[in-house]
């Protein structure tokens, strides 16, 4: 058999040196989140959009791509027309009229639980921007990339992704699961990499969480983004560095924070009456009349005061922040300086509160391979001005507010660079923008520059959304 990247040859130059390939040369983005809430849906999508748009006119990025996650939920077809709307909006605003090919992809095959992930990935193509190309994985070539093209339902037999969802005993827990992952890759002049849309499980029971440390959800998580790496960089293709982002559903190691905020703190279990089983943990203060600090139940995480996760943007929990690092050596993510991404509130009134239904975690994240690190950071001082941030700080997007996303975080690395050419130094520079939404039950989760949920989006019962992204 012919190798994939001998065959792709045929269309390309090989990408000798990645390190002076695309990222010095090019402006580009990755979106990811995810949401929902418990407002009308062209509420948030205005919200979403308008924060979107502004990102796009302040770095104007060659490349972007934007990473939903749960883009329809369980309310998926009654919010089909929405998702409509959403997509014909994004790629026909006067704010991308600059983009003339745009790829869209949306698992909408809601109907095959076996299949159906409820992801969806953008992407956006400036009209500067020469010469790039995506790989189909059946074909194993490039082919360059012209139009707007739109795909939906059964992605499985879309040749320019790889979409799985994980395995139901993964997470036996739940019994209609949409957790998985789609890949696609890309060719910009001479430098190949991956994107990954990502969404992995989340904390079912907040009791069940604090029980052990880590969490048997941290296992199964890592169990999931293990077989997803080991996935990507398999011997059936050629390996190219790659960037992993959306709704990781990183948590905070849930015993040793309930410890550390209430380690003065005496506590009273509260047991149901018929099966005598544990449904509440109440934590006091032992002095100052007994105040209760917290309160902790299946779906409820009510601390007394949040300013704890507020302040200096939460960084004096980042030590309990330890689910990454047991891929260290195979993923590299730039130091957060933004506050938890989830779970916020979902009144269009409280932009920077959070609900009382969880910890607040990151759990929306930019992640990248260590080759792809290298693309971008030339050297440690390099990292001192790039920018990894959440979008809209400061407006209801819905419960997730990534480094990417609908919902929105953002992270962005901005990076200056100077390339000897012909007509002597020109100064470019990279911006990646990573955006996903994920609406928690509904769909779209799609502005979230890693969003979590993007169901809040299209849906009339969205309760989160978030979006990061990172510029270089």
């Amino acid at each position: 058999m012919q190798h994939s990247w001998d065959i792709q040859r045929e269309l390309l130059p090989v990408c000798k040196d990645q390190q002076l390939g695309l990222l010095c040369r090019r402006t580009w983005g990755f979106l990811g989140g995810g949401g929902q809430l418990n407002e009308r849906p062209e509420n948030l999508q205005k919200n979403w959009l308008r924060e979107f748009y502004q990102v796009v006119h302040a770095h104007k990025p060659h490349f972007m791509a934007l990473h939903c996650q749960e883009f329809g939920g369980k309310n998926y077809e009654a919010s089909m027309s929405h998702v409509d709307k959403f997509v014909k909006e994004l790629l026909s605003s006067d704010a991308m009229k600059d983009y003339n090919r745009a790829r869209v992809y949306l698992d909408e095959n809601y109907k095959s639980q076996e299949h159906f992930t409820a992801l969806g990935s953008f992407y956006f193509l400036h009209e500067s921007l020469k010469n790039i190309y995506q790989f189909d994985f059946k074909a194993k070539k490039y082919k360059k990339v012209t139009g707007k093209e739109i795909y939906s339902d059964t992605l499985e037999s879309t040749p320019m992704l790889e979409k799985e969802k994980f395995p139901q005993d993964y997470f036996p827990e739940c019994k209609w699961s949409r957790k998985g992952f789609i890949r696609t890759r890309w060719c910009i002049t001479d430098c190949a990499f991956d994107l990954v849309n990502i969404h992995l499980f989340h904390d079912a029971s907040n009791l069940i969480a604090w029980e052990t440390s880590p969490s048997v959800y941290s296992g199964i998580r890592h169990k999931a983004l293990g077989y997803v790496l080991d996935r990507i960089i398999d011997q059936r293709f050629e390996k190219v560095s790659y960037f992993v982002f959306g709704d990781f559903n990183f948590r905070l190691d849930a015993k040793a924070v309930v410890e550390t905020l209430c380690a003065k703190a005496t506590m009273q279990t509260v047991r149901a009456a018929d099966t005598n089983e544990v449904v509440k943990l109440i934590f006091r203060e032992s002095d100052n009349d007994r105040k209760v600090m917290l309160q902790l139940e299946k779906k409820l995480f009510d601390y007394f005061n949040q300013d704890v996760f507020r302040d200096n943007n939460g960084t004096a929990l980042l030590e309990f922040d330890r689910e990454l690092s047991v891929f260290k050596d195979r993923l590299y993510e730039l130091d957060i300086s933004f506050p938890p991404s989830y779970p916020y509130s979902e009144d269009s009134s409280q932009g920077k509160q959070y609900m009382n239904t969880r910890c607040p975690a990151w759990c929306d994240r930019i992640l990248m391979s260590h080759s792809a690190k290298e693309l971008i950071l030339k050297s440690e001082n390099d990292e001192k001005i790039v920018i990894y941030d959440h979008i809209g700080p400061n407006v209801c997007m819905g419960d997730h507010k990534e480094k990417d996303a609908f919902g929105m975080r953002r992270f962005s690395m901005k990076r200056h660079c100077s390339e000897e050419g012909r007509n002597g130094s020109i100064q470019k520079y990279i911006t990646v923008t990573a955006v996903s939404i994920r609406p928690e039950c509904h769909i779209l989760r799609l502005l979230i520059v890693h969003y979590a949920s993007a169901s809040g989006l299209c849906s009339r019962k969205a309760s989160h959304t978030s979006l990061s992204c990172m510029f270089v």
